[in-house]
């Protein structure tokens, strides 16, 4: 591939690049650059908007660069203060490492684990904090060099004073922690969300000032969530998860809006976006869903997932592999919805019958009934069904 064409390829669907010149120079060079990925394991799985920046990152790795996946098990203790309000609660050691573990396994589904180097954060960053005999720790002789003005630069902080909401002197320091990140890797080039770029440019700063070329930051858009309107997020329950069934991959894709699915075939593919857009809307979903099937479960399952939802939704039919349940006694409605593993509470199952989404054998139900031990079919929703069966 010719500069031209690397350079809009690294660039599709990025906010931020600084700078322009400076990628395409270190591509020039032709050395093997190092981009580096820092994620801090908060929690324990991935979803579909945190493959955004893996999917950029797979970029680098298929033109022949190095990723460095950075597990932040030093900084997730700290709180990333990006897009935040408020502090976030600090998180216990053993929860990070469990976290780190399931984070690495769910990360080669968009990396290639051969180009990929592995690191922890805390490797550098204890040793950093730590005093060195009697010698003041490499973090004081960085803060030395900084300012407190250059540090609330950065919006989130202006806005949490402005509104009169404390500040961490903690959570000043992270975006320091992560800098630091860059100078130990000797990072080229470093991704993020984009509000991210904060932390990324202060990166370049401390390389800088430690003597090592400055990094190339790029930053990439935050994928909205199924709704269409918030960012993709767990506690939004707008998301879907990388370790998700291919029929619930499928199902969720097939549920966003037409300017929602274009949105995702930019950020997520590599498909040509005129050739989509000449697609007809239900096509056009049904490709981005098989697409991202297959590559979060397995090659064919796109289409395997695609076949069943046809034969569910198109010609009205039952799915093949509904779940049982047995119902030995009365149950309310809402309950059986529970059990079942549809709703997570009791008020969520009534609102999915209050909604006119709950049926039994095809009949809609509306009011939370007192459902008898039957066989029969329970649907709640477009893709959640379960086999009743009458038990003993």
């Amino acid at each position: 591939m010719d500069l031209e064409n690397t350079i809009a390829l690294l660039k599709r669907g990025a906010v931020n690049l600084v700078s322009e010149a400076e990628l395409l120079q270190k591509l020039q060079s032709g050395k093997k650059l190092r981009v580096k990925l820092g994620v801090d394991p908060t929690s324990s799985d991935l979803h579909l908007g945190h493959s955004v920046v893996l999917s950029k990152l797979r970029q680098f790795q298929d033109l022949g660069h190095t990723a460095v996946l950075i597990i932040g098990d030093f900084t997730a203790r700290v709180g990333d203060p990006s897009g935040r309000d408020s502090t976030r609660p600090m998180l216990a050691k053993e929860d990070v490492k469990r976290n780190a573990e399931t984070y690495t396994q769910q990360a080669f589904k968009v990396l290639d684990r051969a180009k990929t180097e592995i690191r922890f954060n805390s490797e550098w960053l204890v040793p950093f904090t730590e005093h060195k005999g009697d010698s003041m720790s490499e973090l004081i002789n960085t803060a030395k060099n900084l300012t407190v003005s250059r540090i609330l630069e950065r919006e989130d902080f202006k806005n949490r004073i402005k509104n009169e909401l404390p500040v961490s002197l903690l959570e000043l320091l992270y975006p320091v922690f992560q800098g630091y990140d860059s100078v130990a890797v000797k990072a080229d080039v470093e991704l993020g969300g984009q509000d991210q770029i904060f932390n990324l440019l202060m990166g370049r700063d401390l390389q800088k000032l430690y003597g090592q070329p400055a990094q190339v930051v790029l930053t990439v858009p935050l994928l909205v969530g199924l709704d269409g309107e918030k960012k993709m997020s767990k506690s939004y329950g707008n998301y879907i998860a990388l370790n998700d069934s291919a029929k619930d991959i499928f199902g969720k894709t097939m549920s966003i809006s037409d300017e929602t699915m274009l949105s995702y075939y930019e950020l997520l593919t590599s498909e040509n976006l005129e050739e989509i857009k000449d697609l007809h809307p239900m096509e056009a979903k049904k490709r981005l869903a098989v697409i991202l099937t297959d590559r979060f479960c397995g090659y064919q399952e796109g289409i395997k997932a695609r076949e069943e939802f046809e034969k569910v939704f198109s010609a009205g039919k039952l799915p093949d592999d509904m779940p049982e349940v047995k119902i030995s006694s009365p149950s309310k409605l809402s309950l059986l919805i529970v059990s079942c593993g549809i709703a997570k509470s009791n008020n969520e199952a009534r609102r999915l019958i209050e909604s006119g989404a709950v049926r039994i054998d095809g009949k809609k139900i509306l009011k939370d009934l007192v459902i008898e031990p039957c066989d029969g079919v329970l649907q709640a929703g477009k893709r959640n069904f379960r086999k009743l069966i009458k038990g003993g």
